[in-house]
Order: C-alpha cells, then sequence, then structure tokens
C-alpha cells in the first residue's frame, strides 16, 4: 500500500501504538508529523526513523493544550503540506477503585484522551472539510465497550471518545471526510507492562482473570503494536474508502463482541 506524499499527523508518537503508526505510514512513504509531549523520546523516535529512510518530522507538543495544538496544526500545514490523515493516538492510564480515584487521576485521563482528541481533530478536521476530504482515525480501546475493574476513568474517557469520533464522522460525510476508531485489547506496550504486578505477565493476561470478570483472548496471544497501525492504515487507506463511523475491535477476540 503507497501512501507516497501523503501527510499524516500522529499524536503519542514517541512510543507504543503511537509510534508504530508513525513507522507503518513512514514505511509507505508519507510524510509523518509525529507528535507527543515527551520531546526527547520523540525525537529519539524520529532521528531513528529518518536514519531508516522515514520522512518523520517531530513536533513536540501538548495535546491538552488546544491554544498550542492549534498553533500546531498551522505550522504543520506549513512545512508538510495538507494533512490528509490525523491519528489520535495519544493516552495515558491511571488505575484502581473507583472509590479511590482522585480528581487528579480523573481529570488527568480527559485532559488527554477525550479533551486532546477534541483539540487535535477540530482544527484538522475544519481544513479537512474545507478542502473535500480527509481520514481521521482516533486509537480507543475495548475498555470503551466493555466493563473493566480498576480502569473506570480510562474506560469512560475511550467511551466517549469512540463516540465523540463517530459524531465527528456524521459531520463530516458531506464534506467527505472519513473518521473511524481502532480499538485495541491487551496490546505488549509499555503501558501495559506497567500494569503487570507481581506474579503478572503476558500469559496472565492471555488466560484472562476470573475473579475480575475478566476473560482471556481467544487467539492465544497479545497484540503487538504492529498489529494495531496495520488496522489504522487500512481504515486510512483508499482500501476503506467507503468506511465511516466504525469502530474495529483489534483484540484477538478478547470482546466477544456480537
Amino acid at each position: 500500500m503507497n501512501l507516497s506524499g501523503s501527510v499524516v499527523l500522529v499524536t503519542g508518537a514517541a512510543q507504543g501504538i503511537g509510534a508504530a503508526v508513525a513507522r507503518a505510514f513512514g514505511g509507505r512513504g508519507a510524510i509523518v508529523a509525529a507528535v507527543d509531549a515527551n520531546d526527547g523520546q520523540l525525537r529519539c523516535q524520529a532521528d531513528a526513523l529518518c536514519a531508516a529512510g522515514h520522512k518523520i518530522i517531530a513536533y513536540p507538543g501538548d495535546v491538552r493544550d488546544g491554544l498550542a495544538v492549534s498553533g500546531l496544526v498551522d505550522r504543520v500545514e506549513r512545512e508538510c503540506g495538507p494533512v490528509d490523515v490525523l491519528v489520535n493516538a495519544a493516552g495515558v492510564l491511571r488505575t484502581g477503585p473507583v472509590i479511590d480515584c482522585t480528581d487528579e487521576d480523573w481529570n488527568a485521563v480527559i485532559a488527554v484522551n477525550l479533551t486532546g482528541v477534541f483539540n487535535v481533530s477540530r482544527p484538522v478536521a475544519a481544513r479537512m472539510a474545507t478542502r473535500g476530504g480527509g481520514t481521521i482515525v482516533t486509537i480507543a480501546s475495548n475498555a470503551g465497550g466493555v466493563p473493566r475493574m480498576h480502569m473506570a476513568a480510562y474506560a469512560a474517557s475511550k467511551a466517549a471518545t469512540t463516540m465523540f469520533t463517530r459524531c465527528l464522522g456524521l459531520e463530516l460525510a458531506v464534506h467527505g471526510v472519513r473518521c473511524n476508531v481502532v480499538s485495541p485489547g491487551s496490546t505488549d506496550t509499555p503501558m501495559l507492562r506497567g500494569m503487570w504486578h507481581d506474579g503478572d505477565n503476558a500469559q496472565t493476561v492471555i488466560e484472562g482473570t476470573p475473579s475480575a470478570y475478566r476473560v482471556g483472548i481467544p487467539l492465544g496471544k497479545l497484540a503487538a503494536p504492529e498489529d494495531i497501525a496495520s488496522a489504522v492504515v487500512f481504515l486510512a487507506s483508499d482500501q476503506a474508502s467507503h468506511i465511516t463511523m466504525q469502530n474495529l475491535y483489534v483484540d484477538g477476540g478478547a470482546a466477544l463482541r456480537a
């Protein structure tokens, strides 16, 4: 799949799924504007990908700051060209029982996972609508559709961003702009490994935790970040030209979706 010359803006590009998405688009000839609040790690990722022959430009930025994001989008379009694809991959996780969730925990998760998606999508969508085309893909989670113990803030943020993206797709359809969601399950990233405690490992996740009402993964393996990136690339490509407002679960069957 050749995306040569396309301009792709990816948030959360310093690690995990966002970094895999940046690699996937860069490997297909796209110009990738890589955005992340972690300046040092972002530049390391961009330098490594550029050394491998990809066209990656680092744009340090915090998706929580709406005014700064608008300026960043202006800069990306001046320096790289009109954004053809936006991938909202920035995300944070705070876990724990709801009754122990602090205001700071709640606000931190909502600020990045939901408000951040709004802050980036709004200026990009406005430009796409004016030009009459474009694609937006938001990375959510299967936790946005299946209750998870000790993940209420995260799950709520992902459910909300899923519906936001679908509503955006409805409004933008008349302009030829498609908006879709990819909902990963357990994926081998620093975020997942950060949830593991003593005795936890990939096999524990794969087998499930009955005491937490969590089924395992029917395919018997964790997702790799590249698995999620492949789904994003597909939804952004012309091969998905008649797909919009959809939520694609990439979780090895863990959500048991109807």
